[in-house]
């Protein structure tokens, strides 16, 4: 069954973010990140972890896609067939952004919010 995986946020400063989120709730650190034009923080409740990304040009497509500024990037939704959700999700007439076969896969919700599909890592590993 699909469950949420992780929730993005874009911010400023992403020791600063994950320094909060430590102190005040108590969230674990998962790790760092860089991919070609954001680098990330992520902690976990546990449950759902909480990426926060630093993207390195505010103006990129990318970067835009959720609106200018610090704000909710995107949510990830785990899936165990890729494939099977992507063409539903092309079937329910969403936007896939970018790349369509390697994850994670970016798309536009019906009214306009980002979301992506990323593989159930669990179900892979034998």
């Amino acid at each position: 069954m699909p469950r949420i995986n992780h929730i993005a946020l874009k911010v400023e400063d992403l020791d600063k973010t994950a320094d909060f989120y430590e102190k005040v709730f108590g969230l674990s650190a998962v790790g760092k990140s860089r991919s070609e034009d954001r680098s990330r923080n992520r902690l976990s409740d546990g449950e759902i972890d909480l990426t926060f990304l630093k993207y390195d040009n505010d103006k990129s497509d990318m970067a835009l896609a959720a609106g200018g500024g610090p704000c909710i990037h995107h949510f990830a939704i785990e899936v165990d067939d890729l494939n099977k959700y992507v063409a539903e999700v092309r079937k329910a007439g969403c936007e896939i952004l970018g790349d369509s076969t390697t994850p994670p896969i970016k798309f536009r919700l019906p009214g306009g919010p980002l979301a992506e599909i990323v593989p159930d890592w669990r179900s892979s590993v034998a």
